[in-house]
């Protein structure tokens, strides 16, 4: 929840005539721990009922990034050949931090309803978990970082 308010990724206001709201819920997940000594650790985060959404209406276009795998391999090789080392990153937050381009109103979570704010949607200002346009978000912020930084995108996988 920290990170979601600290990016402010939506405004409490009311529903505009016309609007519909999706949904939300929690998910809960119980992370394996390396050794029994250490304690276990708990994640949740929030996700949108982005089935709801219609297109046309809540999203335009979807998007699904796909690698041959013949590209990996290709870098794998790459890195041993050279003696490169190669690290994997995960972003725990990926999806949080993207504008969206849609207008899109979400119920307040249950669990964090503001006193006097009952009645509110959130309006969403960035992307969340669930919502059908959040990797397309996502990969256009990727690939203008990637192109000021003077990364060219292979043709072979487009």
């Amino acid at each position: 929840m920290n990170s979601l308010q600290k990016n402010q990724n939506w405004e409490l206001l009311a529903l505009l005539k016309g609007k519909k709201t999706i949904g939300c819920k929690w998910v809960y997940k119980k992370k394996k721990t390396l050794s029994s000594r250490e304690p276990e650790k708990y994640k949740t985060r929030l996700v949108a009922k982005g089935f709801s959404q219609k297109e046309g209406i809540d999203f335009n276009e979807i998007f699904s990034l796909v690698v041959k795998h013949c590209s990996i391999r290709t870098l794998l090789a790459m890195v041993a050949m050279w003696e490169l080392e190669l690290e994997q990153l995960d972003v725990k937050t990926t999806f949080l931090h993207d504008n969206l381009d849609e207008e899109i109103y979400m119920v307040q979570s249950e669990i964090f309803v503001q006193q006097e704010s009952e009645k509110m949607v959130c309006k969403l200002k960035r992307s969340l978990y669930g919502l059908k346009q959040a990797p397309r978000q996502w990969y256009k912020r990727f690939d203008t970082f990637m192109i000021t930084h003077s990364y060219i995108r292979s043709k072979f996988d487009s």
